[in-house]
């Protein structure tokens, strides 16, 4: 058996445009490579959850007050609130663009006029009033005591209107008209005096072409539900307006409108669980993340109407509470994946953990048991894997904590999950980007006896501007993951030394985090264009290094979840209603193919570049192999390689390789994920510019064969065996 640390030897050379790899098939590793290794991330941020994973289209659904941030600066942590009206409609303007919106000062208009942000008035100056109000549960506390600020209703007062010039309340939205042209509505009102109010979908090119159903409504607070069928012909990528408006004076109050596509999977969107099914996506985890640390898991179960809408803890806007625990899990089974779940070790208790993992896994007697049969769940979900805390060294969290306050927690938090559950695994909150830190070391030392699995966060890069080097750059962040390689060496002896017998690490996020600050011009070699970000190619190539590693290092690194799944750092993205893959997705379902199979040794003669500088945590490096490369035998005796050009100045690489112990088909299968630049990525309009691209190569003989490697390029090259 080859020990770890000899799957991969580097022999430098001088010459950057060849390279020989000799492959010895018989010299296996004891472990294979866990497929959890390819896992994801989401959170409630931004657009991943809501108009993200998510099927549900319009936005502020709950008419709820809109947190504005002003930063994550505050003492207890978390999100202050921005007041201040300028930077408000600045944020408002810069949004609207992003979302395609075409009247900006429309939304500023009504949201400093007692609009929800995002709606508007329908109607000329003077013939609607808006003003924010209470909805059947508004002002009401959560479980956890929160008042529910966020949970606003908003009502509306039509004083003029006729047939001929309906007045009311409406937002513009995109719909995924590629795939269906009808859709749910789900409205909760009421109304001070009887009146029938129509909602209403049409185009804003076509306004002959609308779907509309009438709603009537009285002063009871009611649910309405009912179907819109857009004709034939409707813009498929054109803007929409949905409405609700009346043809003659009316005065209603709104608690939520919502409005989603009948292909939903249980409320998902279907692309994006198509999507990660065909990549295989192995395990997922949620709900944070930042957010997490101020989540309480008691508002998002239940019915949906009776859910409260609440700031979010951690970053800007809402959270509706539409995407909860069972819809999580709902999520998971659409998909095929493991679920993973990031309890709130920030401002929670571990009275509250131990109750959700009882909703989860407990049976049908058991007190959440019984909750989640009553929510229409009635067999336990099992659910495996409990991470105790998100990131809770940082000020920047809700609840943050000391390096000895993280080891009581954990213990605190540990004995009150496993006395609901003994068979679920525990994950302690270690350092970010530091294995070597204070923080870890209190942890592993004083939890030493029930302590298995500690996590990383790899977001590091720091600051960078016109100025900086971008081949240095580039060359720092692809040269990181040997880096990594070796601090995690050391994170598992010091475990072991500690008294831990089978310690364990969990990456629960990884993404590219360099951010691009100052003044620039186009002709700069570093602009914010040029960038390694998570939606480019340089994204991709980093994750596979850092599998390829992970895979190196045995069994102690037990799982890892990217960030993210859709519309944070790199994975799906879905603009205007249409999902797009960036190139790190395609580099997940490529991982897919090594899943399960047994590392061999590798030695590799190539040339190296170094780095001379750091990036917040990424060192200056020397003689970082121009390739990385990790060779697997499958579970079906295929040889598989996967080869990473990570060197940013040079050209093609042309690779002979060599194979020990090992006699191949004449035939090998090639799969190459490139672009022309470190920043190519893909976008809604050019989907498939980097995708993998499948060839046919022909062996010299049955142990030898070369490839010619690209530059920003992954290969994974699929040989069969002779010996069958």
């Amino acid at each position: 058996m080859a020990n770890t640390s000899e799957l991969f030897q580097h022999l430098p050379t001088s010459n950057p445009q060849k390279a020989h790899l000799r492959v010895n098939a018989q010299a296996r590793a004891a472990h294979r490579v866990n497929p959890r290794l390819l896992g994801k991330f989401c959170e409630h941020l931004g657009a991943n959850i809501y108009h993200g994973m998510s099927a549900q289209i319009a936005f502020n659904p709950t008419l709820a007050k809109w947190r504005f941030s002003a930063g994550d600066d505050h003492p207890d942590g978390g999100v202050r609130e921005e007041s201040d009206r300028e930077r408000i409609a600045a944020r408002i303007r810069a949004h609207a663009e992003r979302q395609g919106w075409p009247d900006p000062e429309r939304l500023v208009e009504a949201l400093f006029s007692g609009g929800a942000y995002g709606w508007f008035g329908v109607g000329g100056a003077g013939d609607v009033l808006l003003s924010p109000d209470v909805g059947p549960h508004g002002g009401r506390a959560s479980d956890g005591g929160r008042a529910s600020d966020g949970g606003r209703a908003q009502r509306v007062e039509v004083l003029r209107a006729s047939e001929a010039e309906r007045h009311g309340i409406g937002q513009w939205t995109y719909l995924p008209l590629h795939r269906t042209r009808t859709y749910e509505v789900r409205v909760v009102a009421r109304s001070v005096t009887l009146c029938t109010v129509q909602l209403r979908l049409g185009s804003l090119d076509r306004p002959d072409l609308q779907a509309a159903v009438e709603i009537g409504l009285d002063d009871a607070w009611q649910s309405h539900t009912g179907t819109l069928v857009l004709p034939e012909g409707a813009p498929a990528d054109g803007l929409y307006e949905l409405s609700l408006t009346s043809s003659a004076p009316a005065h209603f109050v709104l608690d939520r409108v919502l409005l989603t596509p009948d292909d939903a999977v249980d409320g998902a969107d279907p692309d994006v669980i198509r999507m990660l099914r065909e990549a295989h996506l192995p395990l997922l985890r949620w709900p944070g993340g930042n957010f997490v640390s101020g989540y309480h898991w008691r508002d998002g179960v239940g019915p949906l109407d009776e859910r409260p809408t609440l700031p979010n803890p951690a970053w800007e806007g809402l959270e509706f509470n539409l995407f909860g625990t069972d819809e999580f899990i709902a999520f998971c089974r659409a998909v095929g994946c493991e679920p993973m779940i990031c309890v709130n070790a920030g401002n929670g208790t571990p009275e509250e953990a131990a109750a959700w993992v009882e909703y989860c896994n407990g049976g049908p007697d058991t007190e959440m048991g019984k909750l989640r049969a009553a929510h229409g769940h009635p067999e336990p979900y099992n659910v495996r894997l409990w991470e105790i805390g998100n990131e809770i060294y940082g000020h920047w969290q809700v609840g943050w904590t000391t390096p000895d306050g993280n080891v009581d927690r954990y213990r605190r938090f540990r004995e009150a999950i496993m006395a609901v559950d003994p068979t679920v695994q525990t994950i302690g909150c270690g350092y970010g980007n530091v294995p070597d830190s204070e923080w870890n070391r209190r942890l592993i030392e004083g939890a030493a006896e029930t302590l298995q699995t500690i996590t990383d966060h790899i977001l590091t890069g720091g600051g960078v501007d016109a100025q900086t080097d971008p081949i240095e750059l580039v060359h720092a962040f692809l040269g990181y993951p040997m880096v990594l390689e070796e601090r995690y060496r050391d994170l598992e002896q010091r475990m072991r030394a500690a008294g831990i017998t089978s310690p364990h690490l969990a990456i629960t996020e990884l993404q590219l985090f360099a951010h691009f600050y100052g003044a620039w011009s186009p002709d700069d070699a570093l602009t914010p264009a040029k960038m390694p970000r998570p939606d480019t190619i340089t994204e991709a190539l980093y994750l596979t290094e850092i599998v390829n590693s992970c895979a190196r290092l045995g069994d102690f690194v037990s799982l890892l979840t990217h960030s993210a799944t859709v519309n944070h750092g790199g994975g799906l993205r879905k603009e205007r209603e249409r999902v797009y893959a960036n190139p790190v997705h395609h580099a997940h379902a490529l991982g897919h193919a090594l899943a399960g199979g047994t590392p061999v040794a590798v030695q590799l003669a190539c040339a190296g570049f170094s780095t001379h500088r750091d990036f917040a945590h990424v060192p200056p490096m020397d003689s970082v192999p121009l390739i990385d490369t990790l060779a697997v035998l499958s579970e079906t005796g295929d040889l598989l390689l996967s080869l990473v050009h990570r060197g940013a100045a040079g050209g093609p690489i042309d690779l002979e390789i060599a194979l020990e112990g090992y006699r191949a088909q004449p035939q090998a299968e090639v799969t190459t994920l490139a672009g022309e630049t470190w920043y190519d990525r893909n976008s809604r309009e050019a989907p498939e510019r980097v995708v993998p691209r499948h060839t046919q190569l022909s062996l010299s003989s049955e142990d030898r064969f070369a490839v010619t490697l690209a530059p920003f390029s992954i290969t994974q090259v699929r040989l069969r065996t002779a010996d069958e």
